[in-house]
């Protein structure tokens, strides 16, 4: 088949002033390969030398009844010739592969944006499922949109008919088919994607060649027949970027590759227990691919098997790992309370999601902050820290190993399913630039008493010694139990148990010496403004405060990865603003914590619906709250009503919709 890709010509691409930035959606059932057709567009995308970010969104359902909304799967990305820090606020494109996709999605395109439809599927069955009485397509209902419409489904049939497949078969090209006609709107080669379906099909050369033909027959619909002005190529420019390699990457890999890189610095073997759990589940998938750097993967029979045999890799000697999601990490408590006790390096990875219980699986949230830094029994503290980005994930990865590693203690690292899912460039890191943190086992320099081990006795990090088990000479007791202070002998007393707790306290809070004082992003320190956030929230954050100052705002943004213990001059340092505002995709859980241990008038604009925030959003916050009011009034679409705290100073919390 012919692959040769028609690029535009410097007339033809520059002949309309060439756009910054374009955000795209695909959007059908489940089975019609969303997720696929986004992510090789998206690989296309980073060839060209785009700035991008993607967010894909699934549902729940393994296999939601085929037309409905339930079973809506759509993929989004924001790609430019300027920095893209967000997978965009409102889609500019919206291809709809069924009438159930158009629903779903039809409302979040900005107005005079472009619907594609495929209107081979708006058949009367599929219009019902969806719940639509009569067909949008025909009626003035998409009015406000510019609509173009034309029967994907036949166009594919007609061109895999040479291949002789069955209908079902055959269908299944369609995701093909709109990747084609995607590429050919915006200037991308197919070339890589032609490579890619040989590579995949390579056992089926006949369906290689008939997903070829349907992305050729896409392309070339796009450049033969006149569909209007609506649909026509856009060039978007490459965007700057430092010379170095790149690569696009989810937060799931970036985790995995930092988590390999950080037991590496630590010159430790790595052991990975997890269980399967969206979204974490993908790390066990990465992690179980690079054996040959000492990874030693194993997915145990449940959550709380996991844990321990992950404990019991670092008792060995090795750098244990686990990952989960919030009703895993509840599973995993009192285990976490064992790694507490008896002070040994563990990295746990919450990838967190809409909850609580089963609540929103596929959907993002960051409402495990309580439980990451309160949620053990007794006063059991661990650091705890928060990637901001799915690039970022790599160097939290390696600061929680480091931190682990050093302070023989459990962290916790939270990422969430926007995070775990979505896609960037990233800019592989020359890793001479990382100080490694070698690890010194306990042998003959032990802390001794009358000829026997003191497991307990500390460093100057407050670190009890790693000692291996089966070392000559350093046999010793461990276990959940309270124990004396300097001999690991099973001590009930009071005195013992209150020194030891503060002991462990003092422990984490003593890290906040071992990192970076917090910074400000953007902006500078006493600001009329901070905008603080943590975790995924920072580029709706980041992008909302840029377009604020350049309208002459006096507003910084703040953004926190140590969660606890918090930088030590974060305090001070949010003294000096006037107002502090905190965007959480929860129900105000930072907020809460920086009001207790700083004093100050933090208040919150939260959002629970499991999408994430929009810049827009933010932008009216800020905007109120400079006017001297709580960030109100942002009016979204009311199923996704973020709350506020109305911040009384009586003490009192009213919860109230932003209507």
């Amino acid at each position: 088949m012919a692959t040769a890709t028609h690029l535009l010509t410097p007339e033809e691409a520059h002949s309309d002033a060439p756009q910054e930035a374009v955000v795209v959606r695909f959007a059908g059932d489940s089975g019609d390969g969303m997720q696929l057709t986004g992510g090789q567009f998206t690989l296309s995308t980073a060839l060209a030398g785009n700035d991008l970010a993607t967010f894909p969104d699934f549902p729940a359902e393994i296999r939601a009844p085929q037309g409905t909304t339930f079973g809506v799967s759509a993929f989004q990305i924001n790609f430019g010739s300027a920095a893209i820090e967000t997978a965009g606020d409102e889609p500019d494109v919206l291809i709809a592969m069924n009438p159930a996709a158009l629903k779903v999605n039809v409302n979040q395109l900005r107005e005079g944006g472009l619907i594609i439809a495929d209107e081979g599927e708006f058949t009367q069955r599929n219009l019902a499922k969806a719940g639509y009485e009569q067909n949008p397509l025909e009626d003035d209902s998409l009015a406000k949109w510019q609509l173009v419409k034309f029967n994907i489904s036949q166009l594919t049939l007609d061109a895999v008919k040479p291949f002789g497949l069955g209908n079902k078969e055959a269908l299944r090209c369609k995701n093909m088919w709109t990747l084609g006609l995607a590429l050919w709107m915006f200037d991308r080669s197919r070339e890589p994607i032609v490579d890619w379906l040989k590579t995949k099909f390579a056992k089926a050369p006949q369906l290689a060649e008939a997903n070829i033909a349907a992305l050729n027959a896409g392309h070339a619909y796009g450049e033969t027949v006149e569909m209007g002005a609506a649909v026509k190529p856009r060039h978007i420019g490459p965007a700057p970027a430092e010379p170095g390699l790149y690569r696009t990457v989810t937060g799931a890999e970036a985790l995995g590759l930092g988590l390999v890189a950080g037991a590496q610095l630590a010159g430790l073997p790595m052991f990975f227990g997890s269980y399967p759990i969206t979204p974490a589940s993908p790390l066990l998938h990465h992690l179980s691919r690079l054996k040959e750097y000492g990874i030693t993967t194993f997915q145990a029979e449940d959550e709380i098997a996991a844990i321990c045999a992950a404990i019991g890799a670092s008792y060995a000697g090795q750098l244990g790992v686990t990952s989960s999601s919030g009703p895993g990490i509840a599973l995993k408590t009192e285990a976490m309370g064992l790694a507490i006790m008896t002070e040994l390096p563990l990295v746990i990875v919450n990838s967190q999601r809409g909850g609580p219980s089963t609540g929103l699986p596929t959907k993002t949230e960051q409402s495990d902050l309580y439980q990451a830094v309160y949620g053990r029994n007794g006063d059991a503290p661990l650091p705890v820290i928060a990637a901001r980005s799915p690039s970022d994930a790599f160097d939290c990865a390696i600061e929680a190993c480091r931190i682990a590693a050093h302070y023989m203690t459990p962290v916790m690292l939270l990422t969430d399913g926007y995070i775990a899912n979505a896609a960037e460039p990233w800019k592989v890191p020359d890793m001479s630039g990382y100080a490694p943190f070698p690890v010194q086992f306990a042998n003959g320099d032990a802390p001794m008493k009358d000829g026997k081990l003191l497991p307990y006795q500390r460093n100057d990090r407050m670190a009890r010694p790693w000692v291996k088990p089966g070392t000559p000479g350093l046999t010793h007791r461990i276990g959940g139990i309270e124990k004396n202070p300097g001999t690991g002998d099973l001590d009930y007393s009071p005195a013992a148990h209150a020194e030891m707790t503060r002991q462990r306290h003092q422990k984490v809070l003593g890290i906040a010496n071992d990192i970076p004082e917090q910074d400000v992003c953007l902006g500078e320190r006493g600001a009329a403004m901070a905008v603080v956030g943590w975790g995924s929230t920072f580029g709706p954050i980041h992008q909302a405060v840029r377009r604020m100052r350049a309208r002459g705002h006096d507003v910084a943004h703040v953004h926190i990865r140590h969660i606890w213990p918090l930088p030590r001059n974060l305090g001070e340092l949010l003294k000096s603003f006037g107002r502090v505002i905190v965007p959480e995709m929860n129900a105000g859980q930072l907020k809460t914590v920086l009001r207790d241990q700083y004093l100050v008038d933090a208040r919150s604009l939260t959002k629970v619906s499991g999408q994430p925030f929009r810049i827009a959003e933010i932008e009216a916050a800020i905007a109120e709250a400079l006017e001297g009011h709580s960030p109100v009034n942002l009016r979204p679409d009311p199923a996704q009503l973020p709350i506020r705290d109305s911040g009384h100073d009586d003490g009192r919390t009213v919860r109230e919709g932003l209507a």
